[in-house]
């Protein structure tokens, strides 16, 4: 079985003291697929760190998070974006969106960020990774004015309802299930089997969002497999056909 995480953190400080060996206990797990989004400028290095060391596992984004998305700093930020994407190959730009939890204030910038970057991945073929929290319909809003054949991604850490579900997988968006369809107080979990699971792609997010039975604790890209269990028995199907078809569904999303 092959399973991939699309969607973690692993240059994150909280892996500072056993980073290499946290990848191999995902490697021997069968984790063997993994894509890191970028947040800002200074992760760069770290993420081509962890690409030099493991160059058959990691694949790498850019771009520039929404909570990063500073006055004083976004625009030269995009166009460090801007300017990576020309110098060489990534897989997707990302994490890119909009987060009203943290600061309601920079909505417009978030929003012109936001669409700019698509359109980034829009001119250089590349699939999107969406960060939303507390800001579905103005991610919607923007998807809405970019929708279309050459929009596509993934709608990162998806705790939506059924009916915005639908609405990402519409502007043809995979889902990236993570640790909250564990959660007894996830709810995700309850629609689930309605969404086809050529829809669903599997993420950790780590180190943030462990799924049960690590809630709490930092989350590791080895925990892929307990999200696959579960979806595994929200799906009534066998563990191999978790792996085999969100993996597949993964490659179809970043081309490799």
């Amino acid at each position: 079985m092959i399973f991939t995480d699309t969607h973690t953190h692993l240059y994150s400080d909280a892996f500072a003291d056993d980073r290499k060996e946290t990848i191999n206990r995902a490697i021997s797990s069968g984790v063997t697929r993994f894509f890191i989004p970028a947040i800002d400028s200074s992760y760069t290095e770290s993420m081509f760190e962890l690409e030099r060391e493991f160059p058959d596992n990691i694949f790498l984004m850019m771009g520039l998070h929404p909570t990063d998305v500073k006055p004083e700093t976004y625009k030269k930020e995009l166009a460090l974006v801007e300017s990576e994407l020309a110098r060489r190959k990534y897989y997707a730009v990302g994490e890119i969106g909009i987060d009203l939890y943290w600061d309601k204030s920079t909505l417009a910038i978030q929003q012109e960020a936001f669409q700019y970057q698509i359109q980034l991945a829009k001119k250089y073929n590349l699939p999107i990774n969406i960060h939303c929290r507390d800001a579905f319909d103005e991610v919607f809003e923007v998807l809405e004015r970019e929708k279309g054949d050459n929009l596509r991604g993934i709608f990162h850490c998806f705790t939506g309802t059924e009916e915005q579900a639908l609405k990402a997988i519409s502007y043809n968006l995979k889902l990236g299930i993570g640790g909250v369809a564990t959660f007894k107080n996830g709810k995700i979990d309850q629609f689930l089997n309605k969404i086809p699971l050529v829809h669903i792609v599997l993420e950790t997010d780590s180190p943030y969002l462990a799924p049960v039975p690590y809630r709490g604790k930092r989350n590791e890209s080895a925990y892929i497999v307990n999200i696959a269990e579960k979806l595994s028995d929200i799906y009534a199907l066998p563990l191999e056909e978790i792996a085999k078809q969100t993996t597949a569904n993964s490659t179809a999303v970043f081309g490799i």
